[in-house]
């Protein structure tokens, strides 16, 4: 019987990163899902259950490479070769310069930048001898330009772009498709709606982003030919200031 296809999803959220995950469930793949909680992914796997997918669930702290290496070896031994690695770790974290600590800083950075740099580097050993696999890295505002209060998470997902553009370019030539994707605009969730509230009203229809048509995105890259493969994609909606 042929291993299944597989996609991982470390950082499974309750917006994006879980709706990458039903995305690709939807489409055949038997989706691995990881967070720091595993208690915390239930819910996103009884719905990709329901709906007739496949779904596992793992505890991992992406920040710790001897975690990272089981998590990678413990799919591919117990589940399948992963075809498509999806890194969504957020970190969007807001403090002024002066009460950023050197403990807050290193913090954001080790989620935003050192964790995608585990979590791409063991994708890109079990990957690259069978010359094919996806490794998609999930971006922000941040990635591009620095704002008031952002200096930790606009340090690290600026960190993150610069090591998803020097992977693409290594390990494109060796059949891996590595793509950055920038997330600009606030996310449809239910958090997004009790505190940013004023901002969602005057956005207006269409005025936010739909964590489904960021999947859709994700989904997309993962399937593109070889000869016109996408390293950054940028995804706003039509009212966002850019």
């Amino acid at each position: 019987m042929p291993s299944p296809k597989v996609c991982c999803v470390v950082g499974a959220g309750d917006a994006t990163g879980g709706a990458i995950a039903r995305r690709f469930a939807a489409g055949g793949y038997t989706v691995c899902v990881a967070r720091r909680t595993k208690d915390a992914l239930a819910p996103l796997v009884q719905a990709i259950e329901s709906a007739g997918g496949q779904a596992r669930a793992f505890a991992l702290d992406a920040r710790r490479e001897d975690a990272v290496r089981a998590f990678v070896d413990d799919v591919e031994a117990a589940v399948g070769p992963i075809e498509a690695m999806v890194f969504n770790v957020g970190g969007n974290v807001r403090f002024p310069i002066l009460e950023t600590s050197a403990q807050k800083y290193f913090k954001v950075w080790e989620m935003c930048a050192l964790a995608g740099f585990l979590v791409g580097r063991e994708a890109a050993r079990v990957m690259l001898p069978r010359a094919r696999g996806s490794i998609l890295f999930t971006g922000a505002t941040a990635s591009l330009r620095g704002g008031a209060g952002f200096a930790a998470f606009a340090g690290g997902k600026a960190a993150l772009r610069a090591l998803a553009q020097s992977m693409a370019r290594e390990l494109g030539p060796q059949g891996l498709h590595v793509a950055h994707v920038v997330i600009d605009g606030l996310i449809d969730t239910a958090f997004a709606r009790e505190h940013f509230a004023q901002r969602v009203a005057a956005a207006g229809p269409g005025g936010i982003l739909d964590p489904g048509h960021i999947a859709e995105a994700y989904w997309w890259l993962h399937h593109q030919p070889r000869d016109a493969w996408t390293f950054e994609l940028d995804l706003r909606p039509a009212v966002e200031n850019w």
